[in-house]
């Protein structure tokens, strides 16, 4: 039997915390709040991510049962193995691969825009072309790359190191909103009034709401780096459900305080009629200046860099797991020789982040839609998993290594099996209110297709695996006795 590959224990629980909370909140909740409220109104907003919280919240109860179940690298990947076998392991996988790259390429191309509106003379430099009616310099290109490079070689240092740098970022993120938020409300003419109306006009309150939580996958997509760093844990692995559940649950306030600082400064209506490039950006400076500016940026900056270093953290992680398990080629599990990191998969996604930025500002939507599509097919798997794992009581199928008896659980676990099919349904019905626009439906075709090509190229190989070597490369147990 082939040696198993293992990483080093080295990460503490605040830097998970931080992992998983950096990572759901970046570029978004400082770009996008102006965009949002043009759909849903700041207390539709507010109420559709708090909705989206709890959901994901209910599908967090499976991934914190697996994890303690199986605390290896993978996670999603991990699970689906156990449940459906190896062909409905590979699909989870690639699409998660492709949502983790997705979010990578976004964070540094929204690096790239951020500077473009607080420094534009810097970035408005070697003009290229245009994309869908916006402008690309290759100064922006640049700042993108150099970005992840940076980035890259943190995690490549070390897990260790990646952990203790996001935990700063985190702290300097969050107190950074919440003094934002102080400055804004304590402001003459600002408050309440500015919130209002609070839900639009032209629609009903429901559908706003509606509209917010169909974006949640995408929103609190981060929570589920957890898993992926379960093999690193020097704590219990029974932890990680809390962890999570903190994560969301700081995510939500950070979104609804950011909600709350734009929509307080000048009344919202006139701020998302203003059609600005970056409306949040607008507000605060006309209220509180460069100062207030500054402190936006700082928060912006933190929430870019910690989706950086945690994504690319997680989707290493997921092709190491998945070329241990010899679905990917062997050198995305080699691990450097002093650094102990799969430097292999790190390097790989930075290279193929780096394309991101080439397609300017409306790439970032393209590829929004594109990772919700990948996580939440994720999050159906990892609920299914949990489902079949959980009994209502003790049965002829009953092994007690990988069953548990928990009814409250498992109706639990069918709600996030439904919940991930509904949100898969908001991103792919025609007509739903997060139906994907052209370009991401193409390059989601075209995903599907590279795997398929992928898959029969290396179906012969991976099927000749037996399946006690590979319980033991995915799972770390031979004898785990799998129900497919």
């Amino acid at each position: 039997m082939n040696e198993r590959t293992t990483l080093e224990k080295s990460l503490k629980p605040h830097w998970v915390w931080a992992i998983a909370l950096g990572s759901a909140i970046g570029w978004g909740a400082f770009v996008q709040p102006a965009t949002w409220m043009s759909t849903a109104g700041p207390l539709g907003v507010i109420i559709g991510f708090g909705i989206g919280g709890l959901l994901m919240m209910l599908i967090a109860v499976s991934y914190g049962f697996l994890i303690k179940s199986f605390p290896v690298s993978g996670g999603a990947f991990a699970y689906t193995y156990v449940s459906l076998g190896r062909t409905h392991a590979f699909i989870c996988g690639w699409f998660l691969t492709f949502g983790y790259i997705c979010i990578v390429a976004l964070n540094a191309s929204a690096f790239a825009l951020m500077i473009k509106f607080t420094l534009p003379k810097l970035i408005e430099n070697i003009y290229l072309y245009e994309v869908a009616g916006w402008s690309v310099y290759g100064t922006e290109i640049i700042i993108a790359t150099i970005a992840l490079i940076v980035f890259g070689y943190f995690n490549i240092k070390g897990t260790g190191m990646s952990g203790r740098i996001q935990f700063i970022f985190c702290c300097v993120m969050v107190i950074s909103i919440v003094v934002l938020t102080l400055l804004v409300g304590i402001q003459p003419g600002t408050g309440i009034s500015n919130m209002q109306p609070f839900f639009p006009v032209e629609t009903t309150a429901f559908a706003a709401i509606i509209s917010i939580v169909a974006i949640a996958p995408w929103a609190y997509v981060g929570f589920d780096t957890v898993p992926q760093t379960a093999e690193e844990f020097n704590f219990s692995s029974k932890k990680a459900f809390s962890l999570i559940i903190y994560a969301i649950f700081f995510a939500f306030l950070l979104y609804s305080l950011m909600i709350i600082a734009t929509s307080m400064a000048e009344p919202w209506q006139g701020l998302v009629a203003g059609n600005y490039i970056w409306g949040t950006g607008t507000a605060i400076q006309r209220l509180l200046g460069i100062g207030g500016l500054a402190i936006l940026v700082v928060a912006l900056t933190m929430g870019i860099f910690t989706g950086l270093i945690g994504f690319i953290l997680s989707s290493s992680r997921l092709l190491f797991a998945m070329s241990r398990a010899k679905i990917l080629p062997e050198v995305f599990s080699n691990l450097h020789p002093k650094y102990k990191t799969p430097y292999i998969g790190i390097i790989f996604v930075v290279i193929l982040s780096m394309f991101a930025p080439w397609f300017g500002r409306e790439a970032l939507l393209w590829v929004v839609d594109m990772s919700s599509v990948g996580v939440t097919i994720a999050y159906f798997y990892t609920c299914f998993t949990a489902f079949k794992l959980f009994k209502w009581k003790k049965d002829a199928n009953f092994n007690g290594k990988l069953n548990t008896v928990s009814p409250s659980k498992k109706v639990v676990s069918f709600i996030g099996l439904l919940t991930s099919l509904v949100f898969l349904g908001l991103l792919l019905v025609p007509g739903s209110p997060a139906y994907l626009g052209v370009e991401s439906r193409i390059a989601l075709v075209a995903w599907v297709v590279l795997g398929v090509i992928f898959y029969l190229m290396k179906r012969k190989q991976f099927n000749k695996v037996p399946e006690k070597e590979l319980n033991y490369l995915i799972l770390g147990e031979e004898d785990v006795h799998l129900k497919k």
